[in-house]
């Protein structure tokens, strides 16, 4: 097979992905998006005097890309050609949780781990999913679900767990159409998670007071 063919068999195998230009043409600059992931803060939320960590979200490598994943049918998940994540789903749902808490000043600092901060809790999340799904459907609907654990720091053990589950319905098929959903999917995620964070942290600690008397 010469170097040519070789080159073809390539860019075939990644049409999905990327475009590719074996001849040297212009290859067409990706379109980046930057949805808004930070969450609305709910006066009613307890406030706190105790400080948060975030761990590093996990995520399954397919999700946890810059790529902006798309379900078609059940089963198969392929990607949008010519779209991109300006952060990866992983930075957005930290930065939301963290931004939203931070915005909300119900909390004296909620930061992530390494940040110096001698943190009471620590929050581990886990994205289980991220994208956008037809399921049959004429119009795609954003799902983002999300795995979260609070920890107490001192002794390590799980204050409360609970899965969080968003799907957003798309106004159109359009990839900017599809952002805007995943924006208003990632500030309702961000949300939940920061107000249930808070009220479990709260919860544990005047459980843990009164055990203590």
């Amino acid at each position: 097979m010469t170097t040519l063919h070789r080159i073809a068999a390539a860019c075939a195998a990644a049409l999905l992905l990327a475009g590719c230009s074996i001849l040297g043409g212009p290859r067409q600059a990706p379109t980046i998006y930057a949805p808004e992931s930070r969450g609305t803060a709910d006066p009613a939320w307890p406030s706190v005097s105790w400080q948060l960590s975030t761990a590093r979200p996990g995520a399954a490598q397919m999700l946890d890309s810059s790529r902006i994943v798309v379900s078609p049918v059940p089963g198969e998940l392929q990607v949008y050609k010519g779209a991109l994540w300006a952060r990866t789903p992983t930075e957005m749902l930290e930065d939301g949780v963290l931004g939203t808490l931070e915005a909300s000043g119900k909390i004296p600092a909620a930061a992530r781990q390494g940040s110096g901060i001698a943190a009471d809790y620590r929050l581990v999340m886990d994205i289980r999913h991220f994208q956008a799904e037809y399921a049959g459907a004429m119009l795609p609907s954003v799902v983002i679900e999300v795995s979260a654990k609070l920890l107490h720091a001192q002794d390590q053990t799980v204050v409360g767990s609970r899965n969080f589950r968003h799907v957003q319905a798309a106004a159109g098929v359009a990839v900017p159409v599809v952002a805007d959903a995943f924006s208003q999917a990632m500030g309702a995620t961000s949300r939940d998670i920061a107000g249930w964070v808070l009220v479990t942290g709260q919860a544990h600690e005047a459980s843990h007071s009164d055990s203590a008397r």
